[in-house]
């Protein structure tokens, strides 16, 4: 480490030059919070993000209230951050929340299927084909509007009612994705069971199926300590596109004792370290992490927070 707090910088061979982190924090992180973050404690934690230099920032989900009430005040944030200039993408499930989400401005929106029928059932209560319908006018319109789709795929390695899940599979539903008009696509890792062999088998299937490397994004979750070694395969690979969460915010409430999203400064130490730019100043991002912590009334579980803010203390 060096006398400013950063890491030292070793690049490798075959990395990319610079990688874009789709930062989470704002939504899947705070989804998941058992209590409800006030809506200008979400505000100004979106405004910290992009002041530490992250440039695309999904910030709520238009999905009923009922079903993700940490979120129920879509409309009254998306205008209190719509003036910052960084990507600001929405999660739409259906045309109502494609509406909704339209109709405040938004311009990058992002759909959620699955690639098992599990999950399917249990997240959406359709099968994986009645999923694909359900978005395909939600996708339409959106493009019509030139509006930018992101689909996002969850338990692309491991489920926890069906068990690993077979490259074709996820491949299959992948290339439906990019039939219906998908720009960029999210390979989740919903329950953190993948490892760096996997994740490559998976994208070079994914190439010979016709799915480009330049529209891929990786999403993996940090409950077998795997989130940064995937993450690596996959630069390896060359993926440029890397979502985490700030301070490691947020999980998936059917992974038994999984840890969430890969820290956002986990990331940025590792890819820093790299040589590879991201734009993010990492002590700012710490500063703004540690700072949700209080307010989340709790320490964060990201190592790089940790052992930063001890540093400096």
């Amino acid at each position: 480490m060096t006398a400013d707090g950063l890491p030292m910088t070793v690049p490798a061979q075959d990395l990319p030059a610079r990688v874009r982190i789709h930062e989470v924090g704002a939504r899947d992180g705070l989804q998941n919070e058992k209590t409800t973050v006030p809506t200008e404690v979400k505000a100004e934690f979106v405004g910290r993000l992009a002041e530490a230099g992250l440039t695309t920032i999904e910030a709520t989900s238009f999905v009923h209230p009922k079903w993700v009430p940490q979120l129920a005040d879509a409309e009254q944030l998306f205008p209190m951050v719509s003036h910052l200039p960084v990507a600001l993408p929405v999660l739409v499930p259906n045309e109502r929340g494609l509406d909704r989400a339209l109709a405040l401005g938004a311009r990058r929106v992002a759909v959620f299927a699955s690639a098992t029928e599990s999950f399917a059932k249990a997240n959406l209560n359709r099968t994986v084909d009645e999923a694909l319908a359900m978005f395909e006018p939600v996708i339409r319109r959106a493009k019509a509007d030139r509006v930018h789709v992101r689909g996002y795929l969850s338990m692309c390695f491991g489920d926890p009612w069906e068990g690993p899940v077979p490259v074709h599979q996820v491949v299959r539903v992948c290339t439906a994705l990019r039939d219906l008009g998908c720009d960029e696509l999210s390979l989740g890792d919903t329950i953190g069971v993948a490892t760096p062999g996997h994740v490559l088998t998976l994208l070079s299937a994914l190439n010979e199926a016709g799915v480009p490397t330049n529209v891929i994004g990786v999403h993996f979750h940090d409950t077998y300590g795997q989130a940064l070694a995937n993450t690596l395969a996959a630069l390896q690979h060359g993926v440029t596109t890397v979502d985490a969460s700030a301070g490691g915010l947020g999980g998936c409430p059917y992974a038994r004792s999984a840890t969430g999203n890969l820290a956002t400064e986990d990331l940025v130490w590792m890819l820093h370290g790299l040589g590879i730019e991201t734009g993010v100043d990492l002590g700012r991002l710490t500063a703004t992490s540690v700072w949700m912590a209080e307010r989340l009334g709790r320490p964060s579980p990201s190592r790089t927070v940790r052992a930063l803010s001890h540093k400096d203390q």
